[in-house]
């Protein structure tokens, strides 16, 4: 993997990266999707967890999925998690922590949303369950299949990295319908 250029750094340190240096990326983080990105998101123990995710909120009022996003930003710095640690601990979370390890650098989080925007799996601990307010939700399941929404590159406070969301929308392999939507924090100094 090549790291960015020093001079590019440089602009995004010096706050001279504006919006369009997402556009920059854009290029290399679609190409990722293709050659990385879809292939993981086709895993069937994802495709399963989301399948089982959307079944099981289905009947989830606006109230409730609210409730269930304050009892998670309450729970990201508590002990006892009992919101956030289903999440973490199935075998769909397995299988990202597995992914971003792999990528030794270049995903810096990965997770998944059900068809309501609530977390169904992720390599970490994210500060909020409920996505579907945000554009990583709402301009890739919300559109449909094919969907891709690229963020602009920001400075990660927690990992020190630069890094773009690449969002975009999961299909169902027997139907194409959509059902979910994924977000990999890409570092892009990792990018080719």
């Amino acid at each position: 993997m090549t790291r960015l250029p020093f001079a590019a750094l440089l602009a995004l340190a010096a706050g001279l990266a504006t919006p369009s240096a997402a556009d920059e990326f854009a290029p290399r983080l679609r190409a990722l999707y293709q050659e990385r990105v879809a292939e993981i998101l086709a895993d069937p123990v994802i495709i399963a967890a989301l399948r089982a995710a959307n079944a099981a909120h289905a009947g989830l009022s606006q109230a409730e999925i609210d409730s269930l996003d304050r009892a998670w930003r309450d729970e990201v710095s508590a002990a006892h998690r009992p919101t956030i640690d289903p999440v973490l601990s199935n075998p769909a979370s397995d299988r990202l922590r597995a992914v971003r390890d792999a990528a030794e650098g270049l995903f810096t989080e990965i997770f998944v949303m059900d068809n309501r925007g609530l977390n169904v799996a992720a390599s970490d601990v994210t500060s909020d369950y409920w996505q579907g307010d945000e554009a990583k939700w709402q301009q890739t399941f919300a559109i449909g299949p094919g969907s891709i929404h690229i963020s602009d590159v920001e400075l990660d406070e927690s990992s020190q990295a630069y890094q773009a969301q690449l969002s975009v929308t999961i299909t169902d392999p027997d139907t194409g319908a959509a059902i979910g939507a994924a977000t990999f924090g890409v570092n892009v100094e990792y990018l080719d």
